[in-house]
């Protein structure tokens, strides 16, 4: 039993290469082990350990190694590797590269270089390949024009059955997927797909309009990426047919583009979420000034909308109630906090169901109905809490000061059983108990009305909501908590 787990263990490790392991095989220019680690490792795995190296031994890789196994090695090189591999390789060299690479794999990596090596690679893909890259590249990016690849299999709808598995044969190497098959009328109309399977079980004098689905999902060119992410997830496809103003099929995205959207819209909303720009690049691939200038405008930003909270709670602070009962500026930080807190929950649960259309900005009295109700049970719990809380806090002495003469009572030293202290600390718990309870249901609504409204006017409502959310809820909280400080504590 142990022989096997160890047999598992070392075929795990078949699997995986170092970057020094790598290093070592290009330094002793063996060739058929270098061979072997591509015909055993995934791609990624290699790209990654070969993203520190020098040109000179990529270049070693891609000329000793066949293209049809460094096709999706080059792919997953860094935007950086892949500049400087192409910036030190000959024509000759980049020709064999550039023509096995996918069409909308080779128009991402153009988009992001500099003009010479842009047109270095562009001189150096044959015609056709030349043609589709800057037919893709002239979608503005972010849109189903821009993922899409144009190297997909179409076929008439009067073709027979055994006519497409034969064209399948001729054509299919070439293809990004030969499982989805789309069909087009004499019009170039697009009009359905066949799934592979069903092309296998069919007969073979059967015609492709006879057994193609004709209730398929489709987008045009100018669909929003993220509305492309959706449909994958809605519709569970593998591919996705794109489509022009005339109905005409230009281009499919496959299910491994629309992975990398899902993971990029993702990876966008947190970024936002954390007050903080996105970006493309891996965490280990960004500098630190890079990552600073990601922070500095949103925290100076933030610094600026929190000049709203100190007005207030400077004014706060001048007024009779909080100067004679400075026990109550305590509780500021704690009302604060959950306040934000609470509206940050309802924040999340809004940007996540607006981003997989489970609502929309339509159904924003319904949804906020439905969070008033959740923020009074909410409320009502955690204000119970704290109401019973703050009595334990002033009884043990963890805050003192419970009204003017009291300072310093507690259980400790017995002298806090006077009805005097009871009625100060009663009044305090059910202020604060009280504030909490308003300040739950206030900004629940807020952190629903705010992605709300952010997507009612096109806008990404993580990028607006939360950095809002915090100035708002900081305001609102002082000034109920002052509202009801003074109906408490009328001086």
């Amino acid at each position: 039993m142990d022989e096997e787990k160890d047999e598992e263990k070392e075929g795990l490790n078949v699997a995986k290469v170092e970057s020094e392991q790598l290093q070592d095989i290009i330094d002793r220019k063996d060739r058929e082990a270098l061979k072997d680690v591509f015909l055993h490792v995934p791609s990624i795995d290699i790209a990654e350990a070969a993203n520190e190296m020098e040109a000179k031994d990529l270049i070693f890789i891609f000329r000793n190694v066949e293209s049809s196994l460094t096709a999706d090695f080059f792919d997953a090189l860094s935007q950086d590797t892949k500049e400087q591999l192409i910036a030190a390789m000959t024509n000759r060299d980049l020709v064999q590269i550039i023509n096995s690479q996918a069409a909308d794999d080779v128009a991402d990596t153009v988009g992001d270089m500099p003009a010479n090596l842009a047109n270095k690679v562009l001189r150096a893909a044959d015609k056709d390949m030349r043609k589709d890259i800057n037919a893709l590249l002239k979608y503005e990016e972010g849109t189903a024009g821009s993922l899409m690849t144009t190297e997909y299999l179409e076929f008439l709808d009067s073709t027979t059955v055994e006519e497409a598995i034969e064209l399948i044969r001729e054509r299919g190497r070439d293809a990004e997927t030969i499982y989805t098959i789309f069909v087009r009328n004499p019009s170039r109309r697009f009009v359905g797909t066949v799934d592979l399977d069903d092309l296998i079980f069919a007969s073979k004098d059967q015609k492709l309009n006879e057994i193609m689905n004709q209730d398929v999902v489709s987008c045009f060119v100018g669909t929003d990426q993220e509305e492309i992410g959706q449909l994958f997830r809605r519709y569970d496809l593998n591919a996705l047919a794109v489509l022009n103003d005339d109905s005409c099929l230009v281009g499919v995205i496959t299910i491994d583009d629309a992975v990398d959207v899902m993971t990029e819209e993702s990876n966008e909303d947190l970024a936002r979420m954390t007050n903080m720009e996105p970006t493309d690049k891996p965490y280990m691939e960004t500098g630190a000034w890079d990552n600073a200038k990601r922070c500095i405008p949103w925290l100076v930003a933030l610094l600026i909308l929190g000049t709203f909270t100190t007005m207030v709670l400077n004014r706060l602070e001048a007024q009779d109630v909080f100067v004679k009962l400075p026990i109550l500026i305590a509780f500021v930080p704690m009302l604060m906090d959950t306040g934000g807190n609470a509206g940050g929950q309802t924040t999340g649960l809004m940007i996540r169901g607006l981003a997989v259309k489970e609502f929309g900005p339509k159904q924003v009295l319904k949804i906020l109905f439905k969070e008033f109700k959740s923020s009074l049970i909410v409320g009502g719990v955690v204000a119970s809490f704290v109401f019973l809380w703050l009595l334990v806090e002033q009884y043990t002495g963890i805050v003192s000061g419970v009204g003017p003469g009291l300072e310093g009572l507690n259980i400790w030293n017995g002298s806090c059983w006077s009805p005097e202290f009871a009625g100060y600390a009663l009044r305090n718990a059910g202020l604060v108990s009280l504030t909490m309870l308003f300040a739950i249901v206030v900004s629940k609504a807020v952190g629903t009305l705010l992605p709300m409204g952010a997507a009612a006017i096109k806008k990404d409502p993580a990028l607006l909501s939360q950095p809002l959310l915090t100035t708002i809820m900081d305001v609102a909280t002082l000034m109920i908590y002052f509202a009801i400080a003074m109906a408490f504590h009328p001086i």
